[in-house]
């Protein structure tokens, strides 16, 4: 993340998205598929040898060896919404998984400060209800980011600036960016 100034004068901060190298290489017609789409390779990435290929819905068709230019889909002041895998923390309690409160911090209850207390119900249901809010993972789940703001477009250094933070690991997380309103 950066601060980035608008022309309004005010000090926003804003996360710098490095686009890498795309190429088309085939398409979705709605006649063999049901939809129409085109298949985008994605050039190797930073400490990593692989080359992803993600399938991208739209209406237009392009012709498959076409580099695609993000520079020309995204201008300064477009709205855009960013979808990445938001950081892996691991095995998380109840305090940090889901701000639950705790226990009292008085009355020799020294030991029981972050438990979760009681889970279950009586003898109806005699068990525990699926989905109840407990100690577990946590992270690692796919996160959409709407209603960005596109800051900056640098199409030299291939960089494009959003105002807000974006989910994903620092320097090397892999995020979709889906233009949704043109200025």
């Amino acid at each position: 993340m950066t601060a980035v100034n608008t022309p309004d004068g005010a000090r926003v901060g804003g996360t710098i998205l490095q686009v890498p190298k795309q190429k088309v290489l085939d398409s979705r017609s709605k006649v063999k598929h049901g939809y129409t789409a085109i298949r985008v390779q994605i050039s190797k990435l930073p400490k990593s040898n692989k080359q992803k290929i993600r399938e991208v819905r739209t209406e237009e068709i392009v012709e498959p060896e076409t580099e695609v230019k993000f520079e020309e889909l995204v201008k300064v002041g477009d709205k855009v919404s960013v979808q990445g895998i938001s950081k892996g923390k691991g095995f998380a309690g109840g305090v940090k998984r889901y701000h639950f409160k705790g226990g009292p911090r008085t009355h020799g209850q020294s030991d029981r400060e972050r438990a979760p207390g009681s889970i279950g119900s009586t003898t109806t249901p005699g068990r525990v209800y699926k989905g109840k809010k407990m100690a577990g993972h946590m992270g690692v789940d796919t996160v959409t980011i709407r209603n960005l703001k596109v800051l900056a477009v640098d199409a030299e250094n291939k960089q494009v600036i959003v105002g807000g933070s974006v989910p994903g690991a620092n320097k090397y997380g892999l995020v979709k960016v889906i233009v949704w309103k043109k200025n």
